[in-house]
């Protein structure tokens, strides 16, 4: 029996009523979850700041600690060396404090903690520099007695507690923005499920008012159905991206900033205070297994061996001591060059990007004649063949075709003379460049594979942490191009770059 006009007035209001209350829920949510998302994504920041902070109060302590090393050695070997070390340490601590204080400007309490640390410190260093001008004036004794009273003092100790007291404030402050972080994101995962679940309802009481409803209504109900579901789909995906892309941000800091960067600066100080300890113990070693058990030389002779005289256990020991101490350094610091290429590509992203006339074959050519000492070792010619103008950022430019010709002679043939080609053409708007070897190439499998940070393709016979390309293709992505590759094993490689030729300064991420 078909219903009356009366009795589907009812339905079609209720079904209105329900489509208008899930829009609204729909647009509080989304309202709701873009707000959670940037308190989170400042909470990150802040958080960041905050590791910031803690690692210039790091740097800072490893400079005095440098300082003090230098100068004990300077006392010890009067060696130039040695006083150049401390005045150099000496002369970065100032500046450290400067960007500790402008880092911790909206902190009294920091600031508090400042003004009592930099003058212990300045004070330290100039009693420092006073017992380095007693040795050079021939006062070693007043030097070594002015040292002694010093270390009784035991100022170092007040300067780390106040840093200590520094970094707990921060590690307060840290622990405060990431539980108002994880707050945020918990939230808004909280939100989102509700307003899911409350969707959904309202879907299945629409579905159920639309099949009571009449037949003339019944496509109309169905295309309503359909566009919905495509905007809760949409929205659904967005705010997946959002969500996933605020947590790889905040993974990404918290990893450099606090997981890596500040425990390596922390080893770096450390692997060098045991070296030095090593020195003190493998002296002291060789002077007690003296025969006549004669004390080491006085102050105010000249030494002149760099390694003490040790027996043959003794030296196998202090040689397997030096050697691990030497894989040690070397691993701190290929770690180092790492996590500073990971935080040259992120203050790189945040790099403001201008456009500029640029005359690419005279750009290019500089970068060649600044390759000119590397290319003769190669064996290598650089030929740059006439090239179209663009407009388009100077550095970013600078940046992609520097690598990208560097890459081009690390990686030439082995007794075969090298020639690399840059050319270019006009395309459509686009200004399309080409950088040509005659290298080993690369397999074709590992076409994608090179630009993926910190891959590398092919035998691992030169320096480099696989960052060059990634950096290299994020900076053209950045101009709203497209770079790729074409090679094969034994038979070079072309690296084919792709660019609008008048960039207004919109990159592909804005426009999205």
């Amino acid at each position: 029996m078909a219903s009356s006009p009366g009795r589907s007035w009812p339905h079609a209001f209720g079904q209105i009523v329900l489509l208008a209350a899930g829009l609204v829920v729909l647009t509080l949510i989304s309202a709701t979850s873009v707000y959670l998302v940037n308190k989170a994504r400042k909470d990150a920041g802040s958080a960041l700041h905050s590791m910031e902070v803690e690692n210039e109060i790091s740097l800072t302590q490893l400079q005095m600690r440098r300082a003090e090393s230098a100068q004990r050695g300077f006392l010890l070997t009067q060696r130039a060396e040695f006083r150049n070390a401390f005045e150099e340490a000496a002369t970065q601590i100032p500046a450290s404090f400067e960007r500790l204080r402008a880092l911790t400007i909206d902190n009294p309490y920091q600031q508090q903690l400042l003004d009592q640390i930099v003058p212990q410190t300045n004070q330290r260093i100039a009693q420092l520099r006073h017992s380095i001008e007693l040795v050079q004036t021939n006062r070693l004794a007043e030097a070594t007695e002015m040292a002694r009273q010093e270390a009784t003092r035991d100022v170092m100790g007040q300067i780390r507690d106040l840093a200590n007291d520094m970094r707990a404030e921060e590690d307060r402050l840290f622990a405060a923005r990431v539980k108002s972080a994880d707050a945020s994101q918990s939230l808004s995962a909280a939100v989102t499920s509700i307003g899911s679940g409350l969707i959904v309802v309202f879907a299945g009481t629409s579905i159920f008012l639309v099949r009571r409803s009449s037949r003339a209504r019944d496509v109309a109900e169905s295309q309503l159905r359909d566009n919905y579901l495509n905007l809760e789909s949409t929205v659904e995906k967005r705010t997946t991206d959002l969500r996933e892309a605020n947590d790889e941000i905040q993974r990404f800091a918290y990893i450099v900033s606090h997981d890596l960067r500040s425990p390596l600066v922390n080893i770096m100080g450390f692997t060098s205070e045991l070296d030095e300890l090593r020195g003190d113990i493998f002296k002291r070693i060789a002077t007690l297994s003296r025969p006549d058990g004669a004390p080491p030389p006085a102050a105010d002779e000249t030494v002149t061996e760099v390694e003490p005289v040790l027996e043959e256990s003794d030296k196998q020991l202090s040689q397997d001591f030096a050697e691990a101490l030497g894989f040690i350094k070397s691993s701190i610091a290929k770690m180092d060059r790492l996590i500073s290429a990971i935080l040259n590509l992120t203050r790189e992203g945040r790099r403001e990007f201008y456009p500029d006339q640029i005359a690419m074959r005279d750009l290019i050519e500089n970068i060649a004649s600044t390759m000119a000492h590397q290319a003769a070792e190669a064996d290598a010619e650089i030929r740059v063949e006439p090239l179209p103008d663009i407009v388009s950022d100077r550095l970013a430019m600078e940046q992609i075709f520097s690598n990208l010709i560097d890459n081009a002679l690390k990686y030439l043939k082995p007794g075969v003379p090298g020639d690399i080609a840059i050319r270019g053409r006009r395309k459509l708007g686009f200004a399309v460049f080409e950088v040509a070897d005659n290298g080993r190439g690369i397999d074709p499998k590992d076409h994608q594979r090179i630009f993926d940070l910190f891959r590398r393709a092919g035998a691992q016979d030169r320096p480099g942490q696989g960052i060059g390309l990634a950096h290299v293709r994020a900076l053209v992505r950045k101009l709203g191009g497209t770079m790729s590759v074409a090679s094969e094993l034994g038979h070079g490689s072309t690296f084919t770059v792709t660019l609008p030729t008048t960039w207004t300064g919109i990159n592909r991420d804005k426009q999205s």
